[in-house]
């Protein structure tokens, strides 16, 4: 399959380019920079969603599935996306959001029996949504209370009801139609809840991820990841078919492993969320490690995207390039962020927030060169560049040393690793593993100097000189023959 080994560039399309000044990314934009896309060398874009939307979750609320916003433009700029993105190798994956629609979309007015009604005149228990707050709602048409796992504009769809299936798989196979390689899909272990709508019982145990105060106050045991979800997600796959699709499946490894019956692959969320400390990264990597699908790797690899705090923010600026190592080393399919490859960390958001969330700071703009607006706009942009002047593609690419160089010498690098993985004993200070038989991946957090294992000849080091003497430098990796 063509994504074993591969990488995949996320794409947040407000963010990205503009091509029509209007202060919004837009797809004849992201069409304008594939060119990047190809320097570094990527194998595959994914948008995060450009459908219709009345933004109470930035594109997360769809109001139709089958068409373009046209604030991103039209259905035919998004088959000349595609077409462009083709001829030059890389494949594009739509983000599908099967588990809740915008309160906006017509089936909420059309079809109510497609959405989770409670049966009494209230809530019809003590579920919360994500974003804190009871998950139940009146509906404002008087039809009683509807359930939300996100905002109260977000009304879940009852994937128990045929036609709601039926429905789902007709927008797959919209899309696939016109040309799309591939799905991430969202928020997946909401997609079935509890049948009889029992109450979740109070969190007796960490879960294993961060969660909001509120929301991790109970186990989900009911209002998500019910036993007969993967027959639901069974009907995604069949519409699928041999396209790559990559669950979103907010669980530790342990609890994310059964989801791979029917996706290609499932997020690494540990690893996503460790800190740079060695033995946390250790832990992370060999949870993931054991995810499989038909004994290739089932890990989607990421450590930044649109609704965290990004890489540099989260690992410190000086961790960046030895974090890239790590995310791009590992064996399976790696998702990059748009703006790691140039270390964009978050800004300031805006006053007053966009986003109810606070995710503003993660959502700036793409940096293409040293001016005000970063190459991203000739217009006002919808969110401020956080620091073009010191970090852009255009000067990037003109230095051999930066992390953009970095960038592309480890995803040319990776597709020679061999498989699989096996993490060694390096010592306190070092994440340290295999790769295949003839590769050996080191990689030093700490602010000290630490003892490297035994490799042979350096293949790419984070820095000229690392790893010389038997010896680590702060913050530095290298990639090594065995």
């Amino acid at each position: 399959m063509w994504w074993r080994n591969a990488v995949v560039y996320q794409v947040y399309p407000r963010s990205f380019q503009d091509s029509d000044g209007d202060g919004v990314g837009d797809l004849r934009g992201i069409e304008q920079r594939l060119d990047h896309l190809a320097w570094l060398g990527v194998d595959a874009l994914w948008m995060s969603p450009i459908y219709p939307s009345p933004l109470a979750d930035f594109g997360y609320d769809i109001a139709d599935y089958t068409d373009v916003d046209p604030v991103y433009g039209s259905l035919a700029d998004f088959e000349a996306l595609v077409a462009s993105a083709h001829e030059r190798g890389i494949r594009v994956l739509m983000d599908l959001v099967p588990s809740h629609t915008s309160i906006e979309h017509p089936w909420f007015r059309d079809h109510p029996d497609w959405y989770i009604w409670s049966p009494v005149d209230g809530p019809a228990n003590n579920w919360v949504a994500s974003f804190g707050g009871s998950a139940w709602s009146r509906d404002p048409h008087g039809r009683g209370w509807y359930l939300h796992s996100f905002y109260p504009e977000q009304p879940d769809l009852n994937w128990r009801v045929p036609e709601v299936r039926e429905a789902m798989a007709g927008v797959v196979r919209f899309w696939l139609d016109r040309g799309v390689d591939g799905f991430r899909v969202d928020a997946i272990d909401r997609l079935v809840k509890d049948s009889q709508l029992r109450d979740d019982p109070p969190a007796s145990a960490p879960f294993g991820l961060p969660l909001p105060e509120e929301y991790g106050s109970l186990e989900h045991l009911y209002s998500t990841n019910a036993p007969d979800i993967h027959e639901a997600i069974a009907v995604l796959r069949d519409a699928a078919g041999d396209a790559l699709i990559v669950g979103e499946v907010y669980l530790p490894s342990a609890g994310a492993a059964p989801y791979l019956d029917n996706f290609d692959l499932v997020f690494a969320f540990e690893l996503f969320h460790a800190t740079p400390a060695p033995s946390g990264l250790r832990a992370a990597v060999g949870a993931a490690l054991g995810l499989e699908r038909g004994g290739e790797p089932g890990a989607a690899w990421v450590m930044s995207n649109h609704d965290f705090p990004r890489l540099p923010t989260r690992f410190g600026r000086e961790n960046v390039g030895v974090a890239a190592m790590l995310l791009l080393t590992l064996p399976g399919t790696a998702f990059v962020y748009q703006g790691d490859e140039i270390g964009l960390a978050d800004g300031p958001g805006h006053d007053p927030p966009f986003d109810r969330a606070g995710r503003d700071g993660a959502r700036h703009p793409m940096q293409w060169d040293p001016g005000a607006r970063g190459g991203f706009s000739d217009g006002e942009p919808w969110l401020d560049p956080v620091d073009p002047f010191d970090r852009n593609v255009s000067d990037s690419i003109r230095d051999q040393e930066s992390l953009m160089w970095l960038y592309r010498r480890l995803i040319e690098l990776r597709r020679g690793l061999g498989r699989g993985a096996r993490l060694l004993d390096a010592g306190d200070g070092v994440v340290a593993y295999t790769r295949g038989d003839s590769h050996v991946v080191a990689l030093n957090f700490t602010d000290a100097e630490q003892p490297a294992p035994a490799f042979g000849e350096v293949l790419l080091a984070t820095a000229d000189g690392v790893g010389e003497g038997g010896v680590l430098e702060p913050h530095s990796g290298v990639v090594a023959r065995a």
